[in-house]
């Protein structure tokens, strides 16, 4: 299980102690110097069922100064994942890929779900 985070992101803090606490085993990847590609982003979306909007850090500051909550709509799926695959800071985190599921963000409910099978 691959878990892409941003280590100054307190949520990604937080979500790394849960899996150490639930002595779940992953591979730790820098979202901003380890920026999913292209190719990743567009097997992910396909194999996480949700929309793409969901891929998107939504809160962060580039989101925002990309003014993108009204340019996505208007964008292709395949522009959309062009441009995920240009920064890190735009992916939501922490993002989760395992066997046959990915995760976006921390909610504590979906991963006992998830992960504590």
């Amino acid at each position: 299980m691959k878990v892409l985070v941003y280590r100054k992101c307190s949520t990604c803090q937080k979500a790394l102690k849960w899996l150490e606490a639930h002595e779940i085993a992953f591979e730790e990847r820098a979202i901003v110097e380890e920026n999913p590609t292209y190719e990743e982003l567009k097997e992910w979306h396909a194999m996480s069922g949700v929309p793409l909007k969901k891929f998107f850090n939504t809160s962060g500051m580039l989101y925002k100064q990309m003014q993108l909550k009204d340019k996505l709509p208007t964008m292709t799926e395949d522009e959309q994942i062009k441009l995920l695959a240009t920064d890190g800071m735009l992916v939501k985190r922490p993002f989760v890929v395992g066997d046959g599921f990915v995760l976006t963000g921390f909610k504590e409910k979906e991963w006992e779900e998830k992960l504590l099978k």
